[in-house]
């Protein structure tokens, strides 16, 4: 019998993204589908989405914890059949899917992402308003989380729930008066549930009570049952080790495959890698950086924060600047990282170039046109750009944390090596890092046989998708 996946999620892309669940939510459902599974997407109803298809069916009319909405089905662009949960009073705004266009938090985001979960829940048990009832309910992060609270007070016949932790930092911690409306069980009120230092946690409650839990890689699955990046959850998560495993993300390999890349003004692939060149001048040219072509050129896109090491690069560039290394970042986020950019920038031009932006051309043409992708990150539950980079001929050089550890090998591991790990989390370590990719780039056989090997990766979402059709086969319910 096909199981049936009720993948539920606070955003999906094209539809709403912030970062990379949004390109998870997309992919790995459709990854799922091809793989014969039944699975349906669970989406609030943000304005995109319901601007995306005005001819949406209505399913169901449903009343969670005391909001009245309706289930609409339509379906995603890559054909996955999406639930769309239409609460115009909750997720029609001007804003983002978690903050205003100010960048302050919903001020109701318990009640927001507390309906979603609701209703994930509702629809993995008998009393499903729609003819479909799912066999695991998939949640992600901490918006969808209590849907496994609510499964578990469920009488039986009800799904299983797993949930995936993609960053373990975010865990919706509310106060209780504000968790008030949920109608979580009494049971599941206390510290072995929900509470969390006085408040509401859903990330916790999620933990607690899920059949599965994963990280979205192996290594940040067993970094996060240490104190440094368990964020308060650690304990929570050595409890439940049994049940614990690692997932590695994928990519979407059709559209980061520079062999046929329409955002790059030059497409190649590992055999005609010196096309690669080409889209160098481009970046170049857009960024506004001079000097000779030969000069190595490092390239990140990012978002500005401090977990993503931000502050540790701007430590290195002088530096890096020494080693001849010139640096094209792009990105968006913190204001003082960005002033301090911007400062760099101007005591740097011929070193440092900065774009505050995010645009997905431009974030191609960084892959394709940089010689190095540089991701110093603190911490780092999967990584995407990594993977895209070695699909680019573009070795990274990473801090060895989380799914970068999982996905990029040292140039020190001999012929299957496709980037440089970072000795230490800090500037020297980067400077270190650095000086030997500079090394390498010097030797064209050497650097010829790195970028082949990570372009060579499988990076595809169908061996995550086999991992997560073996996890629903464990938690599925039996009869």
């Amino acid at each position: 019998m096909t199981v049936k996946i009720l993948f539920a999620t606070p955003e999906c892309a094209p539809l709403v993204k912030t970062g990379g669940l949004g390109d998870v939510s997309a992919a790995l459902p459709a990854a799922l589908a091809k793989a014969g599974l039944d699975v349906r997407v669970l989406l609030p109803g943000y304005r995109e989405v319901l601007d995306a298809d005005r001819a949406a069916k209505p399913l169901a009319t449903v009343k969670l914890c005391g909001v009245t909405a309706r289930l609409l089905a339509s379906r995603l662009p890559s054909g996955v059949e999406l639930i769309v949960l239409d609460a115009p009073d909750l997720y029609v705004r001007n804003g983002g899917p978690y903050q205003t266009a100010n960048g302050e938090d919903w001020n109701d985001n318990a009640l927001r992402f507390g309906v979603l979960s609701r209703a994930a829940a509702l629809l993995g048990t008998r009393d499903s308003p729609i003819a479909w009832r799912a066999d695991v309910v998939h949640c992600n992060d901490w918006p969808t989380a209590l849907a496994p609270v609510y499964l578990h007070a469920a009488s039986a016949p009800r799904a299983g729930s797993l949930v995936t932790i993609h960053n373990l930092a975010f865990q919706g911690v509310f106060p209780f008066d504000q968790a008030h409306a949920l109608e979580i069980p009494a049971g599941s009120q206390g510290t072995d549930g929900v509470e969390f230092y006085g408040k509401v946690s859903f990330l916790k409650g999620g933990l607690v009570f899920a059949d599965a839990i994963n990280a979205v890689s192996p290594t940040y699955a067993r970094e996060i049952q240490g104190e440094e990046l368990g964020f308060g959850l650690d304990g929570v998560l050595r409890h439940r080790a049994s049940v614990l495993s690692g997932v590695l993300n994928g990519i979407d390999v059709e559209a980061w495959n520079p062999a046929n890349d329409k955002l790059i003004p030059a497409r190649y692939d590992a055999k005609t890698l010196a096309k690669k060149r080409e889209n160098k001048k481009a970046l170049k040219a857009r960024m506004g950086l001079a000097g000779p072509d030969e000069l190595p050129l490092a390239g990140i896109v990012t978002r500005l924060t401090h977990q993503k090491g931000i502050d540790i690069l701007i430590d290195a560039l002088p530096r890096l600047a020494a080693l001849n290394m010139q640096v094209a970042v792009v990105g968006t986020g913190d204001r003082a990282l960005v002033q301090r950019l911007e400062a760099c920038r101007a005591r740097m031009p011929g070193t440092l170039a900065f774009m505050v932006a995010f645009e997905e051309p431009l974030a191609h043409l960084v892959e394709a046109g940089s010689d190095v992708f540089l991701m110093p990150s603190r911490f780092e539950p999967c990584g995407m750009n990594q993977m895209y980079s070695q699909r680019y001929g573009t070795p990274p050089i990473v801090n060895p944390t989380g799914g970068l550890a999982d996905t990029v090998i040292d140039d020190s591991e001999g012929t299957h090596a496709t980037g440089f790990h970072m000795r230490a989390p800090d500037a020297n370590g980067l400077v270190e890092a650095a000086s030997r990719a500079v090394t390498a780039m010097r030797d064209a056989t050497h650097w010829r046989r790195l970028q082949a090997s990570g372009m060579a990766r499988d990076f595809g979402w169908e061996r995550a998708a086999r991992a997560y059709t073996a996890i629903y086969e464990r938690i599925r319910p039996t009869s």
